[in-house]
């Protein structure tokens, strides 16, 4: 069982747990993976620094790329297109959790956003 699971008293595969940026950092710091499932264009203009940029559109094809023992926490703008990513993964078995409010709430916790070459990003 992952580590989400573990914490929320979840089996992977079934369900995913929306968290705050609190939360997902927490999560970050014990190892688990950022993945960021907006366009390309909005992944230029800002993202988390250390996220994995896989769009929405080419999860099902990139999935793959993520661990399945290793914990995924997914990023978008808002929430819901990271929800939509969630529930994609969790079906396939894979210990994950939906940043709730997205990047605008990364953003407005005050974390880092950064764009091309690492210099300062924005979400818009």
């Amino acid at each position: 069982m992952g580590l989400l699971s573990r914490l929320f008293g979840r089996t992977a595969g079934r369900s995913f747990e929306t968290v705050d940026v609190e939360r997902a950092q927490e999560l970050l710091r014990t190892g688990a993976v950022l993945v960021d499932v907006r366009t390309p264009q909005e992944y230029r203009a800002g993202h988390a620094p250390g996220a994995r940029h896989i769009p929405l559109d080419a999860l099902g094809t990139r999935r793959r790329e993520l661990s399945p023992e290793r914990p995924v926490v997914l990023v978008c703008r808002s929430g819901a297109r990271s929800a939509a990513a969630a529930r994609q993964l969790a079906e396939a078995g894979y210990d994950v959790a939906s940043l709730r409010g997205g990047m605008q709430a990364w953003q407005r916790a005050g974390q880092r956003v950064v764009g091309r070459n690492g210099r300062p990003g924005s979400v818009a």
